[in-house]
């Protein structure tokens, strides 16, 4: 296939990658302080919660902050912040899987975290930043 028609062909997909690996980590970070979708709170890794110097709501908020960054990332260096997410995604499903209280949650993010690779991957064809 030649390189025109590749990029042609690959260019929608990244572009729908590149949106939905922007938007879902800052809509997500942007509730780590609303709580509107779920309590955040409860997927902490109780042994995790225990070692922390504050409450597992501030926590949240910080790993809010860390998505929305995250998300923005994604955005503006695609290469780069998707790696960066979908390593966030694995962290998180792996932190699920140890406490195995949401071994759904943690499968669905290992989903994401390979799909937002594969994004990365894609951008270095199709997007040069």
């Amino acid at each position: 296939m030649e390189t025109t028609q590749f990029k042609q062909n690959v260019q929608p997909v990244f572009n729908v990658l590149k949106f939905t690996f922007t938007i879902v980590p800052v809509v997500a970070g942007l509730d780590k302080f609303a709580n509107i979708l779920c309590d955040w709170a409860q997927y902490i890794n109780p042994s995790i919660l225990g070692i922390l110097p504050f409450s597992g709501t501030i926590f949240m908020m910080i790993v809010g902050v860390i998505e929305i960054i995250a998300g923005i990332l994604v955005f503006v260096k695609p290469k780069v912040g998707g790696l960066i997410v979908s390593a966030w995604l694995t962290l998180i499903a792996l932190t699920l899987l140890a406490g195995w209280n949401f071994a759904d949650v943690a499968v669905r993010d290992l989903v994401m975290a390979i799909s937002v690779f594969s994004m990365a991957r894609l951008a270095s064809t199709v997007d040069n930043k």
